[in-house]
């Protein structure tokens, strides 16, 4: 696959699975990702824009928590529009999904 397809493809489920994340877990930018440059090769100054603007559309809120090897740490947790922007987005990720392998099946 040529590089910039790889990374429109990543850049485009980003906010997908930093939601995903987040419904399992608060967490703060750092952890998220490491986690994500980890599974599916995201680097990291990829995130902390992102975590920015799903903050400013109301998606996440954060709040500090004091750490005992530094500084305090900014946690991010799902607001109730993140909550429902995530089961949304997943609904409709699953149907992609689905007719992408539907088209692959099908090819020849």
């Amino acid at each position: 696959m040529p590089e910039a397809i790889e990374i429109q493809l990543k850049k485009g489920v980003l906010a997908l699975c930093v939601l995903a994340l987040l419904s399992k877990a608060d967490s703060y930018a750092y952890e998220i990702a490491s986690k994500l440059a980890k599974d599916i090769d995201m680097g990291e100054g990829t995130i902390y824009p992102l975590m920015r603007r799903m903050q400013s559309d109301g998606l996440v809120e954060t709040y500090l928590v004091e750490s005992q090897s530094g500084p305090p740490r900014k946690y991010y947790r799902l607001t109730s529009a993140g909550r429902a922007s995530f089961t949304q987005q997943k609904t409709e990720w699953a149907a992609f999904t689905t007719a992408v392998e539907d088209i692959l099946g099908a090819a020849a």
